[in-house]
C-alpha cells in the first residue's frame, strides 16, 4: 500500500514560523526530504526513526536534480512511508513544488499540500515593513531572479499570475480593468472561497465568463487570473477528500476526542466536539488502592482510562510497573495496549475482536485465576459475568467514573440546533456511554436525529445500545477502532446508501 506525501513549508527560517499543521506532519513523518533554507530545528520534530535526506540547492551547486528528487518521493511514497518534503518558504511560492506535486499526480501517489510562510512577506515584516498599507500602495508583486534551468532570459517575462483579495464585490470592474490591460478573455480564472475550510468551494473558468459563473459567490473569496488556474483539474486534493464538506460531531469524553477529529479532518471533514460524557476521578480510591496491593493472575484493561488511572494510582502508592512483575496483562483493543507500551508494559493479550464478549471467548482457561477488571463504575457487566462462568476470582473495581453533559448546557442546546436544523452530516459513537450520554443531552430525540443525521458506531456493542435507545445505525465499523469507525463513515458517504447497517471492508 502507498504511502502519502506532504508538502510542508517551512517558513522563512525562523523555525518558528512553522505552522503547527507543518509540525503535527513531521512529527508522523518516517522520512523528511529537506531543503538548503529550511532551519535545522525543524528536523528535531521528526520522530528519531525517520529518515532525513539533504536534497538542497545552491546557485551552482544541487544535491540532486529535481528529477531525481520527484522520483526519491514517489519511491519513498511507494515503500508506504509518510513522507515530508520540507521546502524553505512555501511550497508553491517558486519552490518547484508544483513540479513535485506534477509528478506524485501522475504516478499516483497520494499528497497534501501544507502551506509556509514566505520570505515574499517575512523577510519585509521583520524589518518592519510592510508590504501593503492603506494610504501608500494597494498590492504588491513578487518576481524570482532565477532564471530557467535553460538560461533563457525571457523566463522571467511570462505573464504574472493576479491574485485579488476580498474580489468578489468588484469582480466586474476588476476583470474589466484586466481586459483593458491587455489580459485576453480567454485567460483562465478561479474563484476560491473560504479556502482552506472544509466549506471551500472553487468556480473556475475564464476572463470572459468568471464574473458570470460567480454572481452568486459571497465573501470571502479570493480571485486567481492565470495560466496556473489550467494545472486544478490534475492538482486538486484539498476537495477531493472522502468526507471534504461534512459535519461529523464527535461524542468522545474531551481528553480522547482529538485523534478522532485529527483522522476526520485529514478526510476533509469538520469535526464538531460534543465530549456528551466526563472522565473524572473517584471520590475515593480505597478499594482500587487495596485491590493493587493484591496479586492478581491477570488484569484486564478495557479502555485507555483505566490503564491512565491504575498508573496514576500505582505512582501515588510510591510503585512502577514492577507492580505487575507476576501478572499478565489484556487489553481490549490496539488503543489500550498502546497506552499500556507507553508505560513500558506489553500487553500479553488483546482479542482478535474488541468487545468484552471476545475476552471472555479467547483468553484461554481462567479457571480458579484471581483477575482484576479497572474500569469504570458504570461497566457493562458481561466481562466480569462471564469470566465467573468460566471459573475465574473477579474482582471488578472502579477506575474512573463518567458523567454525562446536562442537558441545559449551552453547548448541548447549541449542538441540539445543529441536529434540528440538519446541519450535522453524521454522529460518531466511540461507546455505549457515549450514545447515553448525547440521549440524555439532546433531551431524547431519536427521531430528529434519525431524520436529520447519519448514526456511525465503533461496534456492535455501542450499536445495540443505540439501537435501544430509538437511533437508526447507518455504520458499524467492521474494526472496532477509530480507524475502523473513519473508514465505515468514508464507504457510507461513497456508497450513499439508504439508512440501515453498513458494515465496513466489507
Amino acid at each position: 500500500m502507498d504511502g502519502k506525501v506532504y508538502l510542508v513549508g517551512a517558513g522563512p527560517g525562523d523555525p518558528g514560523l512553522i505552522t503547527v499543521k507543518g509540525a503535527e506532519c513531521l512529527r508522523r513523518a518516517d522520512v523528511v526530504v529537506y531543503d538548503r533554507l529550511v532551519a535545522p530545528a525543524l528536523l528535531d520534530h521528526a520522530p528519531a526513526h525517520a529518515e532525513k535526506l539533504y536534497v538542497g540547492k545552491a546557485s551552482s551547486d544541487h544535491a540532486l536534480p529535481q528529477s531525481e528528487i520527484n522520483a526519491l518521493l514517489v519511491e519513498k511514497a511507494r515503500a508506504g512511508k509518510i513522507v515530508v518534503r520540507l521546502k524553505g518558504g512555501d511550497p508553491f511560492v517558486f519552490g518547484r513544488g508544483g513540479e513535485e506535486v506534477l509528478a506524485l499526480a501522475d504516478a499516483g501517489i497520494p499528497f497534501e499540500i501544507v502551506p509556509g510562510i514566505s520570505s515574499a512577506i517575512a523577510a519585509p515584516a521583520y524589518a518592519g515593513i510592510p508590504v501593503t498599507q492603506r494610504g501608500v500602495t494597494s498590492s504588491f508583486t513578487v518576481t524570482t531572479g532565477h532564471l530557467r534551468d535553460d538560461n533563457d532570459p525571457t523566463s522571467n517575462l511570462q505573464l504574472p499570475t493576479f491574485v485579488f483579495l476580498m474580489s468578489v464585490e468588484n469582480l466586474e470592474s476588476i476583470i474589466a480593468a484586466l481586459r483593458e490591460s491587455g489580459r485576453d478573455a480567454t485567460t483562465p480564472a478561479a474563484l476560491v472561497r473560504w479556502g482552506t475550510t472544509p466549506q471551500q468551494e472553487t468556480l473556475v473558468g475564464t476572463l470572459e465568463n468568471i464574473a458570470e459563473r460567480g454572481r452568486d459567490m459571497k465573501p470571502p473569496a479570493v480571485l486567481i487570473v492565470g495560466a496556473v488556474v489550467n494545472l486544478r483539474d490534475k492538482l486538486r486534493w484539498f476537495e477531493d477528500r472522502p468526507l471534504f464538506g461534512k459535519r461529523i460531531l464527535v461524542t468522545r469524553a474531551r481528553e480522547q476526542a482529538s485523534e478522532l477529529s485529527r483522522q476526520l479532518a485529514e478526510l476533509g471533514a469538520e469535526p464538531i466536539e460534543f465530549p456528551v460524557i466526563q472522565i473524572l476521578p473517584l471520590d475515593d480510591y480505597a478499594p482500587l488502592d487495596a485491590a493493587l496491593a493484591q496479586s492478581y493472575d491477570w488484569i484486564i484493561f478495557t479502555s485507555v482510562n483505566g490503564v491512565a488511572s491504575v498508573w496514576e494510582r500505582l505512582g501515588a502508592r510510591g510503585r512502577d510497573a514492577r507492580a505487575f512483575a507476576n501478572t499478565r496483562l489484556a487489553a481490549i483493543g490496539p488503543a489500550t495496549a498502546e497506552e499500556l507500551a507507553r508505560h513500558g508494559l506489553r500487553a500479553d493479550f488483546v482479542p482478535r475482536e474488541y468487545v468484552a464478549e471476545a475476552i471472555v471467548e479467547q483468553i484461554g482457561n481462567v479457571a480458579g485465576k484471581r483477575i482484576l477488571l479497572p474500569r469504570a463504575g458504570s461497566a457493562r457487566e458481561a466481562l466480569a459475568q462471564g469470566l465467573r462462568e468460566r471459573g475465574a476470582i473477579v474482582d471488578d473495581v472502579a477506575a474512573y467514573r463518567t458523567v454525562t453533559t446536562d442537558a441545559h448546557h449551552p453547548l448541548a442546546q447549541h449542538i441540539r440546533a445543529l441536529v434540528e436544523r440538519g446541519a450535522i452530516d453524521a454522529i460518531t459513537f466511540t461507546s455505549s456511554s457515549t450514545v447515553r450520554g448525547l440521549d440524555a443531552a439532546l433531551n431524547h430525540q431519536s427521531e430528529i436525529i434519525n431524520h436529520k443525521s447519519k448514526i456511525a458506531c465503533i461496534g456492535p456493542v455501542t450499536a445495540q445500545t443505540a439501537r435501544d435507545l430509538g437511533l437508526r445505525v447507518d455504520a458499524i465499523a467492521q474494526e472496532y477502532t477509530l480507524e475502523g469507525l473513519t473508514k465505515a463513515l468514508v464507504l457510507l458517504f461513497e456508497k450513499g446508501e439508504p439508512r440501515g447497517d453498513i458494515n465496513s471492508f466489507g
